[in-house]
C-alpha cells in the first residue's frame, strides 16, 4: 500500500505512477490509498465542510483527518481486503512518501500487528521536536536553497524585485481562479526549490513574467494561468488548514511558520502590510518554502471562508499523540527508510535522530536526490530503498 505525501493530496492513477511497474515487477500487488478527504474519498472543500455546521463543528470534524485517523482507515481497508486470506497473508507492506512516511511511523506506533514491512522516502518525522524547532530547521534549509537558486540564476535577483514592484503597484493581480496574487504569495513559489527541477520551474515563470512586462507592461492570460497552476490550495484545503498540525502533540501550532519566519531578518516581507519589502534592491528577495501563513486565507477564494476554522485549529492544544516512542523502541516490524541530505521539507538531521529511535530501522542516505525522487527519480530511489531490504547485513 502506498501512502501519498501531503497532507491533503490524493493519489494519481496507478498506470501513471512510475512506482507501479517497479513494485509489480518485484512481485507485490499494489494499492494506492486516497487518504480521507482526498481523491476518490469524501473530498474536503469549503462547501462540503459547510455541511458539517458552524466553524467550530467544521474544525472539530477536521481534527479527525490526521495520521492517527488515516492509520485507522488503513487497518479497516486491510481487514476488509484480507478477510478470506490465510492468516500468514493478512499483513501487508506499506510505503509512505513524505507525510505518508509520518503516517507509517504512526502505524508502527499504534497498529504494528497489521504490518509485514514498512518503507519511507523523505518521511522520517521529527519525533520529539517542537513545531518551532521544525520550522527553525526548515527555514535554514530554505535560506540555503535560495542562495543556490540565485547562484544559478543571478539575473533573477533584479527580476524578482521588479516583479514584486509591479505586483505591489497594481495592488495585487487577479489570477484566473480568482486568487489575488500579492507580493507575499508570489514569494511562496520557493516551495518548488526542494524538488527535482524546481529551480527551473521558478526561473521559467520569472522569465515569462519578465517577457510579458517588457512587451506589454502587464501579464498575459497564459502567464497568469501558469502562475495559478503553481498555487494548489484551491483544491487542497486540508494541506492549508492542517499542515502545521502534523507536527503537534498536546500543543498548539499557533501559526508557527509565521512566528519563526518573522524572527528571521531574511524574510522581512512576512511583516504585515504594506507588502513592499524593506530591503535594498541589490539584496535578493528570499522565497519561502513549505510553509503555511495566515495571509493565505485572505487571497485564495476557497480558503477565505475557512479562515476562522484554520485559526481554531491553530489555537487547539489538545492534539493527541501520534507516536509512541516506547513502542518504536521495541519495534519488530522491518522499517527501511531513505533520507535526503538536501531535503527542504523534512529536516535531515531530525530524520537521522528519528531513525535511531526505531528499533531495527535500516536507513539509507543520499545527497544525490531530492524530496520528490519517488516520482521524479523512481528507479534510483527504489533501488536504494530495496537494497536495504535485500542485502545481507553483518
Amino acid at each position: 500500500m502506498y501512502l501519498q505525501g501531503g497532507p491533503g493530496f490524493g493519489c494519481g492513477a496507478p498506470q501513471d505512477i512510475p512506482l507501479t511497474e517497479i513494485v509489480l515487477d518485484r512481485g507485490y500487488q499494489s494499492l494506492y490509498l486516497d487518504q480521507r478527504g482526498t481523491g476518490l474519498s469524501a473530498t474536503i472543500t469549503s462547501d462540503t465542510l459547510a455541511l458539517r455546521g458552524d466553524v467550530q463543528q467544521q474544525a472539530d470534524y477536521l481534527k479527525l483527518f490526521r495520521a492517527d485517523s488515516i492509520v485507522k482507515d488503513c487497518e479497516a481497508v486491510r481487514k476488509a481486503l484480507t478477510d478470506d486470506y490465510p492468516e500468514h497473508l493478512k499483513k501487508w507492506s506499506v510505503l509512505g512518501q513524505s507525510f505518508g512516511g509520518f503516517c507509517v511511523l504512526t502505524y508502527l506506533s499504534k497498529c504494528p500487528q497489521g504490518l509485514r514491512e514498512t518503507f519511507t522516502t523523505g518521511g522520517l518525522a521529527p519525533i520529539g521536536q517542537s513545531i518551532d524547532a521544525v520550522y527553525k530547521a526548515t527555514f535554514q534549509k530554505v535560506i540555503s536553497r535560495n542562495k543556490a537558486y540565485y547562484e544559478k540564476y543571478p539575473e533573477d535577483v533584479e527580476a524578482v524585485h521588479e516583479i514584486a514592484y509591479h505586483i505591489k503597484s497594481k495592488g495585487g493581480l487577479r489570477l484566473p481562479s480568482g486568487t489575488t496574487l500579492t507580493v507575499r504569495l508570489f514569494l511562496t513559489l520557493g516551495i518548488n526549490f526542494g524538488f527535482h527541477g524546481g529551480f527551473n520551474t521558478v526561473h521559467d515563470l520569472i522569465l515569462r513574467i519578465k517577457s510579458d512586462l517588457s512587451q506589454f507592461q502587464f501579464l498575459t492570460r497564459p502567464t497568469l494561468t501558469a502562475l495559478d497552476a503553481e498555487f494548489s490550495f484551491e483544491n487542497a484545503v486540508i494541506y492549508a488548514v492542517l499542515h502545521e498540525s502534523i507536527y503537534c502533540q498536546r500543543n498548539a501550532s499557533d501559526w508557527s511558520a509565521e512566528r519563526v519566519g518573522k524572527s528571521l531578518a531574511e524574510f522581512p516581507w512576512l511583516h504585515g502590510s504594506p507588502e513592499t519589502p524593506s530591503v535594498l534592491r541589490e539584496r535578493p528577495l528570499l522565497f519561502s518554502g513549505e510553509m503555511i501563513f495566515p495571509f493565505m486565507f485572505k487571497v485564495f477564494p476557497e480558503l477565505k471562508t475557512l479562515a476562522s476554522v484554520a485559526d481554531i485549529l491553530a489555537k487547539f492544544e489538545g492534539w493527541p499523540e501520534l507516536y509512541d516512542e516506547w513502542q518504536l523502541a521495541k519495534n519488530e516490524v522491518p522499517l527501511y527508510s531513505l533520507s535526503y541530505v538536501d531535503d527542504m521539507y523534512v529536516d535531515y538531521g531530525f530524520a537521522c535522530e528519528t531513525a535511531k529511535k526505531v528499533k531495527g530501522c535500516r536507513h539509507a542516505v543520499t545527497n544525490g536526490l531530492y524530496h520528490n525522487a519517488i516520482k521524479s527519480k523512481s528507479a534510483e530511489a527504489l533501488k536504494l530503498l530495496f537494497a536495504l531490504r535485500d542485502e545481507e547485513r553483518d
